[in-house]
């Protein structure tokens, strides 16, 4: 995988997962906002993203939009909670239920982060597209591994952020306030590319690996045709 195709592929999971969760601690810690004001403005991206999807597509983003779902619930939360520990520990909540939300959707067989970097796999182009569809649907030859390596995508992400929630509860209950407040944007950090990493080796690239071989088999049955036809 080239290092455009690289940043192709994992631009709409910066956009759904790191841009809301990192542009609440830059609101909330390089600005100043209080806990409320950030969370509301780190959400316009996620709505944005999400209002845009049904315009445009007819569908919904699942990801952008259970990270707006997550933000408004830790918005009514926010204003009930004065405790520094509990507002510490309520910071990670959106990381496990989004990770929750995930590994969910893959139980379900519909793996929600498959929304995020499907569009920079295909690229816009109508061959990808097709062999997207024939690997998704079970009736190329690669399905088999396509299929599972699109379930792992997603349970990386899924576990990732579930254990970067458990790091941060421990942390907020257990160390000083002041140095979780650092610290938890370090584990966060840490986490987030931690799953594109793993993610990337164990399951993007070879799914582009075989939706290049699916297209070029595609190719080479289109020239045996016209091969027989003259």
């Amino acid at each position: 995988m080239t290092k455009t195709s690289k940043q192709n592929t994992f631009g709409p999971l910066i956009v759904d997962v790191a841009v809301p969760v990192g542009s609440y601690y830059l609101f909330r810690d390089a600005f100043g906002m209080s806990t409320f004001a950030a969370l509301a403005w780190s959400s316009a991206v996620p709505a944005g993203r999400t209002v845009w999807s049904v315009a445009r597509e007819r569908t919904v983003n699942g990801l952008a939009a259970l990270i707006l779902v997550v933000n408004a619930v830790s918005l009514l939360l926010g204003l009930l909670s004065g405790d520094p520990r509990l507002m510490l520990a309520k910071d990670s909540g959106v990381s496990s239920i989004i990770g929750v939300g995930i590994l969910v959707s893959v139980a379900l067989g519909r793996p929600m982060m498959t929304a995020g970097f499907k569009p920079f796999l295909v690229r816009g182009d109508s061959a990808r597209e097709a062999a997207w569809r024939r690997l998704a649907g079970g009736t190329a030859e690669g399905s088999a591994a396509f299929l599972r390596a699109e379930r792992v995508f997603s349970v990386v992400w899924g576990v990732v952020l579930l254990a970067e929630c458990v790091a941060r509860v421990v942390g907020a209950y257990t160390l000083p306030v002041d140095t979780m407040v650092w610290l938890g944007s370090v584990i966060l950090a840490g986490s987030m590319t931690l799953a594109f990493v793993v993610s990337r080796v164990v399951a993007a690239e070879p799914m582009a690996h075989l939706l290049i071989a699916e297209v070029k088999v595609a190719e080479a049955a289109v020239k045996a045709e016209v091969a027989v036809a003259a």
